[in-house]
């Protein structure tokens, strides 16, 4: 791709750190398209998730946090802290939001990732989900 600029996350060697590759993540997440947020995953990658099934497969995962983000009105998520090690990872999150009736929450939660040739493998994400109460997370956390 002459000419083309390289994402800000891709070192000069082409090589992707995994704290990079998250962030990027996420920053698809809140922004990109279904495409953009399936380039992170390997082709057969899987999310397990305390609170939904199992998601598998990148272009699922991509149209995946696409339809949770509309769902709530433009859902932001932000890496608060990560600890990574080789082809794993660690990472504290938060995601903001409105509800149905344009009250804003704030949900946090940690996941732990495992890489394979760069890429995301699998995510293991840990958060709790009350219909009733969306603001949830570590209580009194700021």
């Amino acid at each position: 791709m002459v000419g083309a600029a390289r994402p800000t996350w891709l070192g000069k060697d082409g090589a992707v750190g995994t704290a990079e590759r998250i962030r990027a993540y996420f920053a698809d997440c809140t922004s990109g398209s279904a495409a953009d947020i399936a380039r992170h995953f390997t082709e057969d990658a899987v999310i397990y998730d305390t609170n939904v099934r199992p998601v598998r497969g990148a272009t699922a995962i991509g149209s995946f946090w696409v339809g949770v983000r509309e769902r709530w009105r433009g859902a932001a998520w932000s890496v608060e802290s990560v600890v990574a090690d080789g082809d794993a990872a660690a990472i504290e999150w938060a995601m903001t939001g409105s509800d149905a009736d344009g009250r804003p929450f704030t949900v946090r939660g940690s996941e732990h990732y495992a890489f394979a040739g760069g890429r995301i493998a699998e995510i293991r994400q840990y958060w709790t989900f009350d219909r009733d109460r969306l603001d949830t997370g570590l209580v009194d956390h700021p």
